[in-house]
Order: structure tokens, then sequence, then C-alpha cells
């Protein structure tokens, strides 16, 4: 009798035990690119065909925002970046607008022109860049990088732009 009442507490644990591994794994991968970390050694290859590295761009601050133009919450938020690149662009912000692999070609660059995007907007045609920065599915999701190269911030969604400006201000600010 003891034994069967052990039974169902033992499936318990089992499945706590579960659920404690996936939500560490969960976490592990989240953290591998969000705050703290360094930024992945990539190089974005942009719409003229011009190739940046992320590691030419060190000693400034940088937005990297993967976008679509599919996608209403990128739209809705792109005067937002634009407006935030112009603000702080003479002070040492770079930013790299990178579309996502399945937004054709043609319609980001359609979009880059008739929206007159400021900044520097990079193809990601095999997904290499989406995975270097922890396989960003979710758009749009911005990662801001201090001037040393480590991620100071990611946003998954549209970020609250009064707490971006006030990030950047303190990453533009630091030595």
């Amino acid at each position: 009798m003891q034994a069967q009442a052990n039974a169902p507490r033992s499936g318990l644990m089992i499945k706590l035990a579960a659920v404690a591994l996936v939500a560490a794994i969960a976490a592990f991968a989240y953290f591998k690119v969000s705050a703290g970390n360094a930024a992945p050694d990539v190089t974005f290859t942009k719409l003229d065909g011009q190739q940046v590295a992320l590691k030419d761009l060190r000693g400034k601050v940088v937005m990297v925002n993967f976008w679509a133009t599919s996608c209403t919450t990128c739209v809705g938020e792109m005067p937002k970046m634009i407006e935030t690149y112009n603000k702080f662009k003479d002070r040492g912000l770079d930013f790299v607008a990178v579309a996502m692999s399945y937004d054709p070609p043609n319609y980001v660059l359609n979009y880059t022109e008739t929206r007159k995007l400021p900044f520097k907007v990079a193809l990601d045609p095999q997904d290499k860049l989406a995975k270097a920065f922890g396989d960003v599915k979710l758009t749009p999701t911005t990662f801001v990088i201090g001037k040393d190269g480590n991620i100071i911030k990611r946003y998954v969604g549209e970020p609250q732009f009064a707490e971006l400006h006030q990030l950047l201000e303190k990453a533009l600010a630091a030595a």
C-alpha cells in the first residue's frame, strides 16, 4: 500500500524535474545572447552589397534591429527608430536594420527607399545573422550593443522609447 502511495509522488517529482530542466535550458538559451554577453562576430551585407563587420563598429553604441516589411509592429515602430537614430547618431550611435530571411529583398529595398531609412539596412537571406544573435524568430527584436562590443539590452517587440533613450544616453556617455 505504501508503494502505491509513493508512485504518484515520484511521478510528480519527475514532471517537476523535467519542467525545471526545460526552464533551465530556455534560460540558458535566452541569456546566451542577452545582456552582458559579447555580441556575435558577424558581418552585415547592406542592400548595396557593401559589407560591414560588427567588430569594426567597436567604440560606438550599436542598435541591431531584426525586422520585416510584413511585420506590422516593425513598420509601426520604424518612424520612432528613425527618430532615435537621428537624435543620437552625432553622439556615436550606429544602427543596422536586418531584414529577416523571409522578407523579399525587393520589398526591403522599396521600403528603405520610400521611407528614406537613414541607417544601414542589411539582408539576412540564409538566417546567419538571426542565428548568430540567438536564433531570432520574433520581430521586431532589437539589440543594444555597448562601445565595448557587449550586449547591453535585448528588446523583443517594440521598445519603450523613453526607456531606450535613457539607456542610449547612459551607454553613449560611458567611457
